[in-house]
């Protein structure tokens, strides 16, 4: 598996011949500036809800690559008025893709389309194969619901976790969450893209090593194979 970072809350990934995408706010970040987005090639984009920090580039992405969208049915149900085909979930719902299974787990946020109505609940997806298991946990705050994974699912081989603090969960509340999924290895995001999030990498590896994770701050448009 190959994970691409490309700022912000937005992972590429190729499972088993398949490219994910994940919530796309990439040509409005400053951050991200060096990503031409018509190079991104997508079969599936999954959204974790409806803020337009995640989403923005989702449309047309989507609609270049005739990508299928995954998210729940507020946010399917808008993106197919686009003419998008979309596969609506809800939390505690899981469903067999051509790349694995895709479960929808709690998110502990808001969610709303840059318009102000209703997107849903927002959601983290743990996604299984023969291969791999991970978590995308998606914007939310540390929640007691985290533990429920390791019951659930096959064990985690990495989790994507948020870190910026103030509309998420901090770091401090991450090292928490890695606990209750129990897993070790851990790819951050959602950091540094706004003045409220910024984070001092340092301080954080520090922390979470010190507690016996092993986490990996990737630069944008970074890749990194597991």
């Amino acid at each position: 598996m190959q994970i691409r970072f490309l700022g912000h809350a937005c992972f590429h990934m190729e499972i088993d011949g398949y490219k994910l995408l994940f919530d796309p706010f990439i040509s409005p970040n400053e951050l991200a500036s060096e990503i031409d987005i018509e190079s991104i090639e997508a079969d599936f984009i999954l959204l974790s809800h409806g803020h337009q920090d995640h989403i923005h580039d989702a449309e047309t992405i989507a609609k270049r690559c005739n990508a299928k969208i995954i998210s729940n049915y507020e946010v399917v149900t808008w993106y197919g008025k686009l003419g998008i085909e979309g596969h609506p979930m809800n939390h505690g719902g899981s469903w067999e893709f051509d790349f694995g299974k895709v479960k929808m787990v709690n998110a502990v946020h808001s969610s709303s389309f840059p318009d102000g109505s209703y997107a849903g609940n927002p959601a983290g997806f743990v996604i299984s194969n023969q291969n791999h298991c991970f978590y995308f946990a998606g914007d939310t705050a540390l929640t007691l619901d985290m533990q429920l994974l390791p019951m659930t699912s096959p064990k985690l081989d990495f989790a994507l976790l948020p870190i910026g603090d103030n509309f998420t969960m901090g770091y401090e509340d991450a090292i928490l969450a890695s606990d209750f999924i129990d897993c070790t290895r851990i790819i951050p995001f959602h950091y540094d893209t706004f003045g409220y999030i910024q984070v001092d990498k340092e301080k954080v590896k520090t922390a979470f090593e010190s507690r016996g994770k092993e986490i990996t701050f990737l630069e944008i448009g970074e890749s990194v194979k597991i």
